[in-house]
């Protein structure tokens, strides 16, 4: 399987070309598990486009078109840099890149937010971005999880959003888990326009 192929139509919405040879050399790098597994491993957090075989890519597609359209309404976008929005476009591709974990496990890890951002520091030698624009994007990775922030012990994890590119990230990952909202997807999972 060629990874950065599954997100050939998301990179489009990346501008900064250096941006985009980081953003597929991370996808490149993430485990294979990422690309086959479903958005909720129990079906009771997200909608049915994200469940079965696939469903974490179609769910991570949803949420980058979700933010292509937001950050390209001048009201929305207009508040960004083209720095800013490139960046949150690659934090939300990246952002479930290790849901189930390092290793994958049956369940979603609820840390998962920090092993991305851990990978991401892991990788930063073979990236030209910044330190800067790297701690940018594991920053708005980190706490996209919103107020489900907490293990199963009820202890905090991870930060809740408070800057507005934390909230905007987490509310495209919030919109693409709506059971409410229907995206549509062809036979290779692409969003159906």
């Amino acid at each position: 399987m060629n990874k950065v192929e599954v997100f050939k139509n998301e990179f489009k919405f990346i501008k900064n070309e250096s941006y985009g040879i980081d953003a597929r050399y991370l996808v490149d790098s993430l485990p294979d598990y990422f690309f086959e597994v479903p958005a909720s491993s129990t079906g009771k957090y997200h909608p049915k486009y994200t469940l079965g075989d696939g469903g974490l890519v179609r769910h991570t597609k949803a949420a980058v078109r979700i933010a292509d359209a937001l950050l390209n309404n001048p009201l929305i976008g207009g508040k960004y840099t083209d720095r800013e929005k490139d960046l949150m476009i690659i934090a939300l591709i990246l952002h479930d890149g290790l849901k189930s974990g390092k290793e994958k496990s049956q369940y979603t890890k609820v840390e998962h937010p920090l092993y991305v951002s851990e990978h991401i520091k892991d990788n930063m030698d073979n990236l030209s971005m910044s330190d800067e624009d790297i701690e940018f994007i594991c920053d708005v990775i980190e706490s996209h999880m919103g107020p489900w922030n907490k293990d199963f012990d009820g202890n905090e994890v991870l930060p809740i959003p408070k800057t507005k590119y934390q909230n905007f990230v987490h509310m495209c990952d919030f919109l693409a888990s709506r059971k409410f909202l229907n995206v549509e997807f062809d036979s290779n999972n692409n969003i159906i326009e």
